[in-house]
């Protein structure tokens, strides 16, 4: 077999074992951030409901202000019917006081409401508190458990970097440009094996003399299609 083929689809191999190690971080990262978010979201709620029991609350302290001082309105009220000497005056006054009478009626009803919004919105945030608790054990557990194997990725990955250094060192630069220079397009189908007569790059068939060629391996063959450097299949494993 053809020493440089030989060393193309050794380098191939370790070409496409580095580059499936990209999905299977992108996948450990998907799962780290997808569990971060589950915390981000409920710290957010919980700082959203927050601010709105905060909310309530200044306006139930709002209200008792008027409260207090509708309650001053209508003793002052009381101690003036006193002064009163003509009807026009009582009917008036008392307008003042149904009127004041109302207001205190329906801010008393408005703190009550509100009230009531913020005894749910309360049992809401310690459930939500609750949820956070758990959502960060499982953030803690998923980020350990998945650092762990980004590690063990990246050990492989040194590893098989060592190996390409080994192998590039032993390839021809001029072999090993044009090999490069497929792969900027073809990615991990740089080097692919001929199934029926077809290149499993383009999977077009070749003709019977490039065939030939491809089997006595006597040098490198390109797919006249792709573009593509082929070998059989058989090789591989003896590869």
């Amino acid at each position: 077999m053809n020493k440089n083929l030989k060393e193309l689809i050794e380098l191939a191999q370790i070409d496409r074992e580095l580059d499936s190690f990209t999905p299977q971080i992108d996948e450990i990262d998907a799962k780290i951030a997808k569990s971060q978010e589950k915390v981000d979201a409920i710290e957010e709620e919980m700082s959203q409901t927050k601010s709105e029991i905060e909310e309530n609350s200044s306006k139930i302290k709002a209200f008792e202000d008027q409260i207090e001082a509708l309650s001053e309105q209508i003793k002052s009220h009381a101690k003036k019917s006193k002064d009163i000497t003509t009807e026009k005056e009582m009917k008036a006054l008392s307008m003042e006081e149904d009127i004041a009478k109302e207001k205190l009626s329906f801010a008393n009803e408005e703190i009550d409401r509100i009230n009531a919004i913020n005894e749910k919105k309360t049992a809401m945030l310690q459930e939500l508190e609750n949820q956070l608790t758990s959502a960060k054990e499982d953030f803690e557990k998923t980020n350990a458990d998945n650092v762990a194997k980004k590690d063990e990725i990246e050990q492989n990955k040194t590893k098989l970097y060592t190996q390409r250094d080994e192998s590039t060192r032993s390839i021809e630069q001029k072999i090993l440009a044009f090999y490069e220079k497929i792969r900027t397009w073809a990615g991990n189908s740089a080097v692919v094996p001929l199934r029926k007569q077809a290149c499993y790059g383009c999977y077009m068939k070749i003709s019977d003399k490039a065939y030939s060629e491809v089997i006595r391996s006597e040098e490198i063959i390109t797919c006249p299609h792709c573009g593509r450097i082929l070998f059989v299949e058989s090789e591989l494993t003896q590869a």
